[in-house]
């Protein structure tokens, strides 16, 4: 199999692609035209304006789908791997019992003016995702959801009080990188209220993080769009109790 790949649209290797995008005009010929100048702009060659909706009185969603010529070589390619075992809860609530002999604390939130709570929810609920039930159904785990628009200060403040072992944020507002900013925000906070020995994992989460920035943001790790509650579950695990067990 070649490493160097190309967009597949109607027959392989035919470089169509389709992208979507919204332009501050009103819908009519000249902003489809100015949506497959865009296009065109962007490498798509022929670009066609497949499919134009007004958004209120002065914006129009587009998808236009045309040709470009890039090639992709997946050697080049750098991603965020998996580097420890997927557990089952039961072999997570063994390894806790045994190794911490304590239960595992684990306070999550929505912090800053984030209110959309789906994502900690289906991460921390017992209902969980994707037909994973979630960190509270973990007998050896104590989860704490504190919910949405968490102030940072009293997240750090309630997880030094719960001595927290994990602490899980999730970010779905992203608007002026509202994201970043409140991810800075706190682990700057933990920094400043903990030791380096004290500080619990900080975890965050949401479908516009780079996995890539961890180290930039100040945390441990960043789960993007598809994670399930036991991805959360096994890499805290394996974070908290070394072992040379829990090798991918």
């Amino acid at each position: 199999m070649s490493n160097i790949v190309r967009p597949y649209g109607d027959t392989t290797g035919d470089g169509m692609v389709q992208m979507s995008f919204t332009l501050p005009v009103a819908h009519d010929k000249r902003a489809e035209g100015a949506a497959a100048q865009l296009a065109g702009k962007m490498g798509m060659d022929p670009a066609m304006v497949v499919h134009a909706k007004q958004i209120g009185t002065s914006h129009t969603f587009f998808v236009v789908y045309g040709k470009v010529n890039h090639l992709v070589n997946l050697n080049e390619v750098t991603v965020v791997e998996r580097d420890y075992p997927l557990l089952t809860a039961k072999e997570v609530n063994g390894l806790v019992k045994e190794r911490m002999g304590r239960k595992l604390v684990v306070v999550g939130a929505c912090i800053g003016t984030d209110a959309h709570t789906v994502g900690i929810d289906a991460i921390l609920n017992i209902k969980g995702f994707a037909g994973e039930k979630g960190l509270e159904y973990y007998r050896e785990l104590r989860v704490l959801n504190l919910g949405a628009q968490v102030a940072v200060p009293d997240l750090v403040n309630r997880a030094v009080a719960e001595k927290a072992d994990a602490v899980l944020v999730s970010q779905v507002v992203t608007q002026r990188d509202a994201h970043l900013h409140n991810t800075r925000e706190m682990s700057a906070a933990f920094r400043e209220a903990l030791p380096p020995d004290k500080r619990p994992l900080l975890i965050v989460g949401g479908p516009r993080f780079d996995e890539m920035m961890a180290g930039e943001l100040g945390v441990d790790r960043i789960f993007s769009r598809g994670t399930t509650p036991a991805d959360v579950a096994s890499y805290i695990t394996h974070r908290l109790i070394p072992d040379k067990e829990l090798v991918a």
